[in-house]
């Protein structure tokens, strides 16, 4: 269900590649809707016209910076005006920050001190502070698909998977266990928010897995059980850790 929160996405064009957008913007609105959508850069570069097509398909306003000193990043300083802005107008519930760059951590940092939400997107080489700046954090690797669909849908790229190391089943049987009733049972919602505290560039799509209890069913460390709604025709899930 698509939360009913206005969300400013800000993207830094210098940094991103344009080929992700259209997977993007269809992963922002699983979150919230984008009332404000800009992109920044010098746009008197070649190396951004390969966006204006993308931009105008998206309804993306881009905004003109041009760098000023050699060896500086203007673009970064005229997203984070902007973004203390919208901030003061008060107009949204959230923001979207679509770069791999560090430089926006104490940007994260502090929209999150005002209450608001922060989602960041960037690229795998996003530097760790960015990252648990944000309350979640999305690779922009697992958003890409392969040009060609296979039977009306398509399927991630095998490259964007990771590997379940035991570092990741710790962090699984730990938020479990914190997470877990008298009885050891978890329900997987509470779970799920609660990695992301831990770690906000948790997905279960990093592993190859569209949810997080497929990701839970597939490892024999723990156990699930669904339970059915007093309402509703969808069950509820429950994790346990199996013991050791």
């Amino acid at each position: 269900m698509i939360k009913d929160i206005k969300l400013a996405v800000l993207i830094d064009g210098d940094n991103i590649p344009s080929r992700y957008i259209k997977e993007m913007m269809e992963e922002i609105t699983k979150y919230g809707t984008p009332t404000i959508k800009r992109i920044y850069g010098d746009w008197t570069k070649p190396h951004l016209s390969k966006w204006k097509t993308i931009l105008l398909e998206n309804a993306i306003t881009p905004i003109q910076q041009y760098g000023y000193t050699t060896g500086k990043n203007a673009t970064d300083s005229a997203m984070i005006i902007d973004a203390m802005d919208i901030l003061y107008s008060e107009k949204v519930d959230g923001f979207c920050l679509v770069s791999s760059d560090s430089d926006f951590t104490k940007l994260a940092t502090r929209l999150r001190e005002a209450g608001l939400v922060v989602y960041g997107i960037g690229e795998k080489k996003t530097p760790d502070p960015f990252i648990v700046a944000c309350d979640k954090f999305i690779y922009l690797e697992i958003l890409d698909t392969d040009d060609e669909p296979e039977n009306g849908k398509q399927k991630p790229k095998k490259a964007s998977i990771d590997k379940i190391t035991p570092k990741v089943i710790k962090l699984l049987r730990n938020s479990v266990d914190d997470a877990a009733d008298d009885d050891g049972w978890a329900f997987m919602g509470d779970v799920g928010s609660l990695i992301l505290k831990k770690q906000p560039n948790f997905d279960a799509r990093n592993f190859g897995f569209q949810k997080l209890t497929p990701l839970f069913k597939s490892l024999p460390q723990f156990e699930i059980e669904q339970r059915d709604r007093t309402s509703g025709r969808f069950k509820l899930i429950y994790v346990r850790n199996k013991k050791k």
